[in-house]
């Protein structure tokens, strides 16, 4: 299975992706650290847990995938692996929701890669899959991700205090959600729409050139 528009490609995680995957979270190790979960301390007496390898991180994506509590997926960008998308915590019954986490490569942060791979997951979630509702949470600091949801229409929420354990300790985060009501029309079309929005909005005050204070150019 996979969810595309355009350049933009999110699919299932796999083994074959090792290099990769390796080699663009290598290279955004500074970028990513002070996003990215953490492991607490071992309760007294514990034996100290470590970061799972990359086979082990998939293997347990593919058994919650095949369990239907998450939805693993790679970003690819121009046919290249840019970053990592996953539909996690999904809860079926009365609840029917999930959350989305996600990092990309700061290569190409900004070029509309991540919005669009939130709205292709979104949409699937929703049309597809048959949740309800999506969160994201996110620190208050990181103001790209936050950008992310953002640009989305993503509803806010309030905040989480210490919610989870992110670069070596406990984080309040904030709290963006979405459900099916809100986007009737797609969250892929209403981003779409956005960027068209916002193009024409840039190209109209290119066309119109600097004006002074009282009108005139």
């Amino acid at each position: 299975m996979e969810l595309v528009d355009g350049d933009v490609v999110l699919r299932p995680i796999k083994m074959r992706d090792q290099r990769a995957w390796r080699e663009v979270n290598r290279r955004n190790r500074d970028w990513l650290r002070p996003w990215e979960a953490t492991i607490p301390p071992p309760a007294p007496g514990a034996p100290p847990a470590h970061r799972p390898t990359y086979r082990q991180m998939v293997r347990h994506l593919r058994a919650e995938a095949n369990a239907g509590r998450m939805l693993p997926f790679v970003i690819e960008y121009q046919g290249r692996l840019v970053g990592q998308l996953t539909v996690a915590g999904i809860t079926w019954g009365s609840m029917c929701s999930g959350h989305v986490g996600y990092w990309v490569d700061q290569a190409v942060a900004g070029r509309g890669v991540m919005p669009t791979s939130v709205a292709l997951a979104v949409d699937h979630c929703f049309r597809t899959v048959g949740l309800h509702r999506i969160e994201v949470c996110i620190r208050p600091e990181n103001q790209p991700s936050r950008r992310v949801v953002e640009k989305l229409g993503f509803r806010s929420e309030g905040l989480r205090p210490r919610y989870l354990h992110i670069d070596g300790g406990w984080r309040d985060h904030l709290v963006f959600a979405l459900t099916a009501e809100e986007v009737p029309e797609g969250l892929l079309a209403r981003w779409r729409a956005s960027r068209r929005i916002a193009a024409l909005q840039d190209r109209d005050q290119v066309q119109e050139g600097p004006r002074g204070t009282n009108g005139t150019p």
